[in-house]
């Protein structure tokens, strides 16, 4: 299928930033200043030039496959939205490849299946992963406006439309079952984050933090793109200091 393509930028121990839907430049920009003291290593997803687009759809297993190679340089690993799923299923199956672990919002909805409100959640995020612009026009304003997309009453913009279209057909996010107990017996640092935007996501989060017995930490300010919120670049360098052995 062809490599992804890896950016790397900065000095010191290197940190593996895996965006979600949003490219690398949206969604790790605020951090950039790190490079002064760390590696930033920017993956690049299937379907993200300059690498390859996916031979069938985007899915969290080939996400998976690959990571694995990135990770025999035992990194320091940062992950958000839907990229966090493909990382964790790699951190499973080689926990000592992981420095530490720092996940921001990941759509793991089964964490709480009794729950209605992250029940709807998974419902409407598998609607528009499935059905792309053809989804329910409500729903679809709903998701992307907790994607953190820039929605507002009019026409949705170019970049938005692009964005689904490029999602579109993506595996459903409830297939995702990364085995988490791996990853806590091997004692992986692992820090859970979240923006505060969403209540559900918010409930996500402190249970994944849970079943990784990790460290939780909330920043509020740029909804689902919690990288750019105040407070994030410091509470996450602070942890990756913590994690160095």
């Amino acid at each position: 299928m062809g490599e992804i393509v890896v950016a790397r930028n900065g000095s010191g121990p290197e940190v593996l930033l895996v965006h979600g839907g949003a490219g690398p430049r949206a969604t790790w920009g605020a951090i950039a200043p790190l490079a002064d003291r760390w590696t930033l290593a920017y993956v690049h997803r299937r379907g993200c030039p300059p690498s390859p687009p996916p031979q069938q759809r985007q899915d969290f297993e080939v996400d998976a496959r690959d990571l694995a190679p990135l990770l025999v340089r035992r990194p320091h690993v940062v992950a958000h939205s839907y990229g966090a799923l493909g990382t964790l299923i790699a951190a499973a199956a080689a926990p000592d490849g992981v420095r530490s672990l720092t996940l921001i919002e990941p759509p793991l909805n089964r964490l709480l299946p009794d729950d209605p409100e992250v029940a709807r959640l998974e419902r409407i995020g598998d609607a528009v992963l499935t059905h792309g612009m053809d989804t329910d026009p409500t729903e679809l304003r709903e998701f992307l406006r907790l994607a953190g997309a820039p929605v507002g009453d009019g026409p949705l913009p170019a970049e938005v439309i692009a964005g689904v279209r490029r999602a579109h057909g993506a595996r459903p996010t409830s297939e995702a079952r990364p085995r988490l107990k791996a990853i806590r017996d091997a004692g992986v640092p692992v820090l859970v984050v979240s923006g505060g935007h969403a209540a559900a996501l918010e409930r996500i989060c402190d249970a994944l933090a849970e079943a990784l017995g990790g460290r939780r930490s909330v920043h509020p300010g740029s909804g689902h793109f919690v990288a750019a919120a105040p407070g994030f670049a410091g509470q996450l360098e602070s942890f990756l200091r913590r994690s160095v052995p």
